[in-house]
């Protein structure tokens, strides 16, 4: 057993005849009688208290600590008090990834976990307050889709707790738990119709993004952080360096969502589109911080800014321009009048993206190079997305052998050629 036993209630002295006596301590009978001591894997010394009669529970505790550090599972029972709101905050501001992937989840974190889980210790979560909280969250956000998303957040940062070994396992794994599903992710393209009605609905300075997300697979981000310098009008090329980025509602210039700058096609009549829409509405001069909110201050020209001359507002955009414009498509109900356009994640400038990718593939563009265009890091993603909207192999094989069969109608041998047995 790892440790050993203490009895506060006794001690042990050595009697008159020399011999070793139990005598009564000061504390006898008050207070906590058993403390179950032992080392930890750190080297300092652990310990736990126990009621009177409780020796045996103590002695039960002792054993499984000691197996729990031979066989990997233990936890500092110091490191299980941290709150999972302390522990995640921790995660949060040390996330390795994107700038904005940080934020949406510190922004996902504070709105749907920290209210309701917040307060509770790491060492005290099982699988029923999990379940708990996922119904809770069902209640106060129906669609699935996005509490997947937030689910899978709170997960990550009980995996993390898990790597660190503030617990032994994380909630979330356990059988009971059934995580939101993903639902039916197929996309669906807009039609061209669509494209040109909400291009139509939009005010006269902002449609043209609609040609830079529909024509050449721009980002909302990048389509608003689009720059003079970034545009090769001669060369037919749009060369993606930065985009705009909102931070806990302020704004900076970021790298291109994977980091990395791409190379996109500038079809004519996109060409055309953004010189017009340029000389109607001048480019306008922005310096913003780069990446982070303190970062060193850069300027751009950008092709599109709000009406005060400024860099667009994305939130104010959607709520005032986009979502209008979807209405008046038909894409999405009116508003009431003195309320919120509903949400219409499905129908975000995002869309635009996916017009794209159906076009290109339409075209028979093959999908290495449609995922350069877009900016994804593995044309498998691309593949995995877009794979519905390619035509079918059955198809091109039935299409090809008519091709070759209309190419000779007159020929006498050929599948509508009658045989005789």
């Amino acid at each position: 057993m790892a440790g050993h036993i203490q009895d506060r209630w006794y001690k042990t002295e050595n009697g008159a005849n020399g011999k070793a006596v139990r005598v009564k301590t000061d504390r006898h009978g008050t207070g906590l009688r058993y403390r179950a001591r032992y080392v930890g894997p750190d080297g300092t010394e652990k310990s736990k208290s126990f009621r009177d009669g409780q020796k045996r529970l103590a002695e039960k505790w002792l054993s499984k600590t000691e197996a729990d550090m031979s066989s990997g599972q233990y936890v500092d029972p110091k490191a299980g008090r941290t709150t999972f709101q302390q522990y995640a905050e921790r995660w949060v501001s040390s996330h390795a990834g994107e700038v904005n992937s940080g934020e949406g989840a510190e922004r996902r974190l504070r709105l749907h976990a920290y209210p309701s889980i917040g307060s509770r210790p790491l060492g005290s979560f099982k699988p029923e307050h999990v379940r708990a909280w996922l119904g809770e969250l069902k209640k106060s956000m129906p669609n699935e889709a996005h509490r997947r998303v937030v689910a899978a957040t709170v997960s990550a940062v009980f995996n993390a707790a898990v790597d660190d070994e503030l617990l032994a396992r994380n909630p979330f794994k356990a059988r009971s738990v059934q995580m939101p599903k993903t639902g039916d992710t197929a996309v669906k393209p807009w039609t061209a119709d669509q494209v040109f009605a909400v291009r139509h609905a939009l005010p006269a300075r902002y449609r043209t993004v609609v040609d830079l997300g529909a024509g050449c697979g721009l980002r909302q981000g990048e389509v608003f952080g689009l720059s003079v310098d970034e545009v090769d009008f001669d060369g037919g090329w749009i060369t993606v360096s930065h985009q705009l980025k909102r931070l806990r509602g302020r704004y900076v210039f970021a790298p291109p969502k994977g980091g990395k700058n791409r190379q996109v096609p500038l079809p004519r009549a996109v060409a055309d589109a953004l010189r017009a829409h340029a000389d109607t509405f001048l480019p306008a001069t922005v310096t913003l911080p780069w990446r982070i909110l303190d970062g060193e201050q850069r300027t751009k020209r950008l092709y599109f800014s709000g009406a005060a001359g400024l860099h667009v507002r994305v939130s104010h955009f959607n709520d005032r321009m986009w979502k209008p414009a979807l209405a008046a498509a038909g894409l999405i109900p009116e508003a009431e009048e003195g309320d919120r356009y509903a949400s219409a994640r499905e129908h975000g400038m995002h869309a635009l993206r996916h017009f794209y990718a159906s076009v290109l593939l339409d075209a028979g563009e093959n999908i290495k190079a449609l995922s350069r265009y877009l900016g994804h890091a593995d044309a498998g993603f691309t593949l995995r997305t877009y794979t519905h909207l390619m035509p079918s192999s059955e198809l091109r094989t039935r299409k090809a052998v008519d091709d070759l069969y209309r190419e000779r109608p007159n020929e006498d041998h050929g599948p509508q050629t009658a045989h005789d047995d």
